[in-house]
């Protein structure tokens, strides 16, 4: 996601309960090269609340349809996190350990794929033509585990407050039977892990810019996203956010956003930078993200420092 503090723990399950209320639910919507077949969709749901015992609990879903090809990905995960580590003179300085595990499906319909054999150089494309294509399987489900840990400056009154955290995905080596039944090299889900962080800049008691950076990596494919928005205080009740990400050698997508009472929403669009903006006709990636935040009585810690949301 673009707006992938918006889906916190897939970022990092250390990001449970990082929300400046006693519980946080978040939805996420994104589409993506409608022009080139029917889009690739991916939604994410998740649900993060902290309690007074230093733990934070989270569970988060996602699936992603690969439109034409056929191909489905649902995974589905419960995260804890422990928040007990204070240091410094005030016990501002905050470490954050977290755990999570959950379940990865897969699965692929073979009637979608269109391979080389089918295709003759006269007569073009043939479905009824003969393949020897096969998959070792057509679904399968495994278990997957991960962790990650966060450190932020809980200062309050501070103009800037630091943010940082990595985390690590895959790390049980959970196998990938649909691509490979024989090679344990071929079929092993390579490692994810991520670096993220930021600094809040609180400009006044109305505004703070909040720049951000995320590092991901997954066997040879990497992602490195730089992001910025300001939040500005309207009045008792609404924050307006504005800004925008740049995904390296891939995309620009500008942002818009508001905090209402205890709903967040937020709407990117990606604008391709790359050779694959040629191919989608500058019809690019569309996403809308929407957030309840249960904010009581109690602060949390959360709300003296601005952790980037979207």
């Amino acid at each position: 996601f673009t707006q992938n503090y918006t889906y916190p723990m897939y970022v990092n399950p250390a990001l449970a309960g990082s929300s400046d209320g006693e519980y946080r639910v978040s939805s996420i919507y994104r589409t993506q090269w409608g022009s080139i077949s029917n889009p690739y969709r991916t939604v994410g749901l998740s649900f993060d609340a902290r309690t007074n015992k230093n733990i934070a609990l989270g569970v988060n879903l996602m699936n992603q349809s690969a439109g034409d090809g056929g191909f489905n990905y649902l995974n589905a995960y419960a995260s804890i996190a422990y928040t007990g580590v204070k240091l410094g003179p005030e016990n501002n300085h905050r470490v954050v350990f977290a755990m999570q595990a959950g379940i990865i499906n897969r699965r692929v319909d073979q009637s979608k794929f269109k391979w080389g054999e089918q295709w003759n150089p006269i007569t073009g494309y043939n479905a009824a033509n003969p393949t020897t294509e096969t998959f070792a399987a057509t679904s399968a489900t495994t278990l997957d585990i991960g962790a990650g840990v966060l450190y932020f400056d809980a200062t309050p009154d501070k103009k800037a407050n630091i943010f940082a955290g990595f985390s690590a995905y895959h790390i049980n080596k959970p196998k990938d039977p649909i691509i490979s039944a024989q090679s344990a090299e071929l079929n092993t889900i390579p490692l994810r892990y991520s670096v993220h962080g930021g600094i809040s800049f609180n400009l006044s008691e109305r505004t703070s810019i909040i720049p951000h950076a995320l590092y991901m990596r997954q066997g040879n494919a990497s992602e490195t996203m730089f992001g910025t928005y300001i939040q500005l205080n309207v009045n008792e009740e609404t924050d307006l956010m504005i800004g925008g990400y740049y995904r390296h050698k891939d995309a620009i997508a500008p942002f818009v956003g508001f905090d209402w009472k205890n709903f967040v929403v937020g709407l990117s669009y990606d604008v391709n930078t790359s050779r694959l903006g040629t191919m989608t006709k500058n019809v690019n990636s569309f996403e809308l993200s929407l957030s309840y935040i249960k904010r009581g009585s109690t602060r949390s810690i959360f709300d003296f420092i601005r952790c980037a949301r979207l």
